[in-house]
């Protein structure tokens, strides 16, 4: 197992009779990309927070490289930047003086804000844009702008809280296309997220967190693995009457809105079984397809299961 770099314990956060976070624990190892999944308002952005020094924990503790988010607030700055659901650059000004400025405020010495400009004006493919205003970028393009700003200083973490809200599909893609890049440069990713495509693609390790709690942590593959096997999908679109009829003779998961019944496939044998009641009832299927369980399954499932009673 490759050294941690975020080692979070217990950690719990409420605002007054509020509880946000409800004692979450998770480590993230150093290199990885690392996504914390969940709905709006389920805590990933107040996680975000805390590590990043923002805002103090009530209680529980937050590790990064091993200083600690209450006491060891300066060491973390020099180590992490943050990128939040939105870009904050000056649209006034261009993308090239959007980064001269932030690597000044870092406190960074002229040659090298120079030497990290051109860099990452090249490496995020900002280069024929540097000498526009920053108003004339597109949604993708200050994004990327963005994250170039957030990693002048070159850090070890960084935290992308969102990073591709209100993106298009294109730049979305490109977008994942940049984060794996850092990852393979050795940066550490934290990840937040509530697209489960993204998470999916990106993350080695994916935590989801429901209602202040994490439910369950690993990486995909084996979150899906929680929902079983392939399941056969059989369709009845525009079959209400047949779908009726096969949700009281088939043992299966239904969806009426789809008209659709998720079959499990235990055996073949047990399966032949069930399309022969089908055909014994005089019920064709619109169509039959096999399907592999997703993290979206996994994501319904296990916050339908943790929900407060």
């Amino acid at each position: 197992m490759l050294e941690p770099v975020i080692s979070v314990k217990d950690l719990k956060k409420s605002y007054g009779n509020h509880s946000v976070l409800n004692g979450i624990s998770f480590e993230v190892e150093r290199g990885s990309i690392f996504s914390l999944l969940g709905e709006n308002g389920a805590g990933k952005t107040t996680t975000v927070h805390i590590l990043s020094t923002l805002i103090s924990a009530n209680s529980g503790t937050a590790l990064i490289s091993g200083y600690d988010t209450r006491k060891d607030v300066n060491d973390i700055k020099k180590r992490i930047s943050l990128t939040g659901q939105y870009a904050a650059v000056d649209e006034l000004l261009t993308g090239k003086e959007n980064l001269i400025m932030m690597g000044r405020l870092s406190h960074l010495d002229r040659k090298t804000v120079k030497e990290r400009t051109d860099e990452l004006l090249h490496q995020f493919d900002l280069v024929s844009a540097a000498n526009k205003p920053v108003r004339t970028y597109s949604g993708g393009m200050r994004r990327r702008l963005d994250i170039a700003i957030s990693l002048l200083a070159s850090p070890e973490v960084i935290f992308l809280d969102e990073p591709t809200t209100g993106l298009d599909p294109r730049s979305r893609k490109n977008m994942w296309e940049l984060i794996q890049d850092l990852s393979n440069k050795g940066v550490t990713i934290f990840l937040t997220t509530q697209y489960l495509e993204e998470a999916d693609q990106l993350a080695d390790k994916i935590a989801i967190l429901n209602e202040g709690k994490i439910v369950e942590q690993g990486p995909a593959e084996t979150l899906k693995k929680l929902m079983g096997e392939e399941k056969l999908e059989i369709s009845f679109a525009g079959q209400k009457e047949n779908w009726l009829v096969a949700k009281q003779l088939l043992a299966g998961k239904t969806d009426e809105n789809n008209l659709t019944i998720l079959v499990p496939l235990v055996s073949v044998n047990n399966l032949r079984q069930q399309l022969q009641l089908l055909h014994e009832n005089g019920i064709e299927p619109a169509s039959l397809n096999f399907r592999k369980p997703t993290l979206d399954d996994v994501f319904m499932e296990i916050t339908k299961n943790n929900l407060p009673e």
